[in-house]
């Protein structure tokens, strides 16, 4: 497989985990977010892990200090700007568990979909994020893939289970979560055709020293606070160390 090809594959897998999510809120009875805790802290250890020791540093050697800091904090910047544009449920102010009324409902519904649209359109730059990384190297790309992965099956539960209460419909809270999820290899479409003519060595040492930021953004704007919301600040730390140690070990052995 060529780099382009492995691309494409690892952002689909990382899209289609928001439908693992959703398959494990509707097969198993009395899920709780503290038992994904564990994961999004090592999720969040990875991505911290490799935005700071590999893709900032590589951007600073190819680029220069200033430039790759730049690129780095446009990045985080560009995503708190999405985050603010874009309406959607922040997955730690949901009811811990499947705290949600027995009975159909509207508002239940809508905030389902609400949050769909809000989680697809966050998957677009997540699915670029992807693309240059895996771009650049495969490993990086499958590690900063798994990262992702993990923080979208909390996304996927968030998405089918209102829906599933509202309509009593497992098929269409599925389908939802799912097509949440499709928008992440679309991202990495989206993003090739846009970046790609521009692709040089230099250009794409910035790509990830912004890819980088984002990938902070998303640490410590939603995984972080929803593993500590869901589980405890021991439990969320645990995993963080984890995944950056398990990062660690892989390039140094990978070296």
């Amino acid at each position: 497989m060529d780099s382009v090809t492995t691309a494409f594959f690892l952002t689909t897998l990382a899209g289609l985990s928001t439908g693992l999510g959703s398959l494990i809120a509707l097969l198993v009875p009395e899920i709780k977010f503290t038992r994904l805790s564990i994961l999004l802290g090592f999720a969040a250890g990875a991505m911290i892990y490799i935005s700071f020791v590999e893709l900032l540093v590589e951007a600073v050697d190819a680029v220069g200090f200033f430039r790759a800091n730049a690129a780095f904090f446009l990045g985080m910047i560009g995503m708190g700007l999405l985050d603010r544009i874009i309406w959607h449920v922040h997955l730690d102010t949901l009811p811990d568990g499947n705290a949600f009324p027995e009975i159909g409902d509207s508002r239940l519904r809508n905030n389902g979909l609400l949050t769909a649209a809000g989680i697809a359109m966050h998957n677009f730059p997540e699915g670029m994020a992807v693309l240059a990384a895996s771009l650049s190297s495969p490993y990086l790309g499958v590690s900063v893939a798994v990262a992702i992965a993990i923080h979208n099956i909390p996304e996927g539960v968030a998405v089918s289970v209102p829906i599933y209460y509202a309509s009593k419909d497992r098929k269409k809270a599925f389908a939802y979560s799912f097509l949440a999820g499709l928008t992440e290899p679309l991202g990495a479409v989206l993003g090739y055709f846009l970046l790609f003519r521009f692709l040089n060595p230099e250009f794409l040492s910035l790509v990830l020293a912004a890819v980088g930021g984002l990938m902070v953004f998303i640490c410590f704007d939603e995984l972080l606070p929803i593993a500590i919301r869901y589980g405890d600040e021991h439990l969320a730390f645990s995993g963080l160390l984890f995944g950056m140690a398990v990062v660690a070990l892989s390039l140094y052995f990978l070296s």
